[in-house]
């Protein structure tokens, strides 16, 4: 079992950064791989990005290479997406979920916070 609460969401304007980040309890979250969605209102919940367990290896949805990152930190049970260059189109709710597999599916996930929500005002 994993439980995952996010944290670092808010108000933001174009062409600005923020970090977010997912606290993670539970034994399995070291080799775990964590993911990053986004649901935006009337739309369908989209990947982000997400890491192996060990960090070697990432993946990111289009929209936001080269301008989102993610990390994470084992030791603290913590992920992190770092979001620079945000766009109004960034805005959405963000799921952090954890996975035994590596997939960028949401249906391959099966633990997830409650979700940060991120505005980008134009």
């Amino acid at each position: 079992q994993v439980q995952l609460v996010e944290s670092g969401g808010g108000l933001v304007q174009a062409g600005g950064s923020l970090r977010l980040s997912c606290a993670a309890s539970g034994r399995t979250f070291s080799t775990a791989t964590m993911g990053w969605f986004r649901q935006a209102p009337g739309k369908e919940r989209e990947f982000v990005a997400a890491i192996t367990w060990t960090g070697a290896s990432t993946a990111y949805a289009i929209s936001v290479k080269g301008r989102f990152t993610i990390s994470r930190d084992n030791a603290k049970n913590t992920v992190y997406l770092q979001m620079n260059s945000l766009k109004a189109e960034d805005t959405a709710v963000y799921y952090c979920a954890a996975t035994t597999a590596w997939t960028t599916r949401s249906d391959g996930y099966a633990y997830w916070g409650q979700g940060t929500q991120v505005t980008v005002s134009s």
